[in-house]
């Protein structure tokens, strides 16, 4: 049990540590929007649990504290806990200036992640009918209709960024199929989101990306179709078109960077990993098998699941202070000592897409667009290699997700990849 600590010294940046009290937001805190966090959280992880247990003090912008929960049982216990966890944040927002660079990821919005009560369950009703209507079968023809000219795009090269070249213009193109949203409005959209994740020019990410989904959101209800945003736009709630912008933008949020990330962590894995490395070709592990591993180990989106306590709350010791941010740390948590055993092979119990209330109703279609997207490469270019040291690899600075900034692979060069028998 963590018992609040006071007069110690920081191992991570030497500074005094007092850590306890629900009125002390000023202290020193490890900052997770540094690169030095991006390169090694895990590092920082054990650091944190080493020094205060479940919860630790930190920091996701300068002048910004949160409290970040490291203990899975502890996590769990939060994420069903809505009542004294509750998601609204407007209270806490009223002291954040407005160009904080993580406000556009964390600020109130008419939508299931930042309501409560009645306003929770119309969006989230809303949104569960619109992305359940999506036809599973139709999604695969989608991605392989997508992914083939993207590897054709390169496969004589025998060189790629699957980052660049792969998996981001896959998942937008992807996304924008499903809401049924122009090429040109979801490219609007999808700068914004990148702008607002990185939380450089989040601001102004946020204005592009708004802009583009408030007239997808109008497009759609002059002119509907079999789609996400329709689906919206026709729900029985009646959502308004500001209100659909809101699902949508929560939509694109969930569904570009982290099924995006998650397609290149997933390939690291297995290009790296001697135990996928080897069995690319005879199949005897699965890609599902990896991306198992890869959400409990490094899930995409790392630390997130926001709540905001209405009191002054003990949780393991510790004081937690009202009206500040408390967020699950995915990541650390999966891989607490206390449930982490080793053996991950078909081993779903992570917290990737979160539990409870606020559990992800795109978990199936996330999870089959990234799969059907790793096999589509893998099938055209088995002997992929990455083409530099892992230690090479640069990971993108900001506190919420674990993201690389390139993938860059090699194999030998092949021929592009025939389709409708020719």
């Amino acid at each position: 049990m963590t018992t609040a600590k006071t007069d110690r010294y920081d191992a991570i940046d030497c500074v005094p540590l007092s850590h306890g009290s629900p009125g002390d937001t000023t202290g020193p805190r490890i900052p997770l929007y540094t690169e030095d966090f991006a390169a090694d959280p895990h590092k920082i992880y054990r650091e944190m649990r080493e020094r205060f247990g479940s919860l630790a003090p930190v920091e996701l912008a300068p002048g910004v504290p949160a409290t970040l929960v490291i203990g899975y049982h502890t996590a769990v216990r939060i994420l069903h806990d809505p009542e004294h966890f509750p998601a609204d944040p407007r209270v806490w927002q009223q002291g954040v200036r407005a160009d904080c660079p993580v406000l556009p990821m964390m600020e109130y919005r008419p939508n299931p992640l930042r309501t409560v009560g009645h306003d929770r369950a119309r969006y989230r009703s809303a949104a569960v009918a619109a992305i359940g209507g999506v036809d599973m079968h139709e999604l695969h023809a989608i991605i392989e209709k997508i992914s083939v000219p993207l590897i054709n795009s390169f496969c004589a090269d025998g060189y790629c960024d699957v980052v660049g070249q792969y998996a981001s213009p896959l998942i937008f193109a992807t996304l924008n199929a499903i809401l049924g949203c122009p090429p040109e409005l979801g490219h609007r959209a999808a700068q914004g989101l990148a702008a607002m994740f990185d939380t450089v020019d989040a601001v102004a990410g946020n204005a592009t990306q708004a802009d583009a989904l408030l007239e997808l959101a109008r497009l759609k209800r002059l002119q509907p179709g079999e789609d996400i945003t329709s689906r919206l736009v026709q729900h029985p709630v009646h959502l308004s078109d500001e209100e659909t912008r809101q699902q949508l933008a929560l939509i694109y949020g969930a569904g570009t960077e982290p099924p995006q990330n998650l397609i290149a962590n997933t390939l690291l894995l297995m290009l790296t990993d001697e135990r996928f490395a080897a069995t690319v070709l005879d199949g005897s592990l699965s890609t599902r098998d990896a991306l198992d591993e890869v959400l409990f180990n490094d899930p995409p989106m790392a630390n997130y699941c926001i709540s905001y306590p209405r009191q002054p709350i003990l949780i393991d010791g510790i004081w937690l202070p009202a009206h500040q941010p408390v967020l699950i740390s995915m990541s650390a948590c999966n891989n607490d000592p206390a449930v982490h055993t080793g053996g991950l092979a078909h081993n779903r119990s992570h917290l990737a897409f979160s539990i409870g209330p606020h559990s992800c109703p795109a978990q199936s279609v996330a999870l089959m667009v990234v799969r059907d997207a790793i096999d589509q490469l893998l099938d055209a270019i088995p002997e992929m290699r990455l083409a530099v040291p892992r230690t090479e690899l640069r990971w993108r600075p900001g506190p919420f997700h674990r993201a690389l900034v390139s993938l860059p692979v090699t194999f030998p060069a092949s021929p592009p990849i025939l389709t409708g028998g020719h």
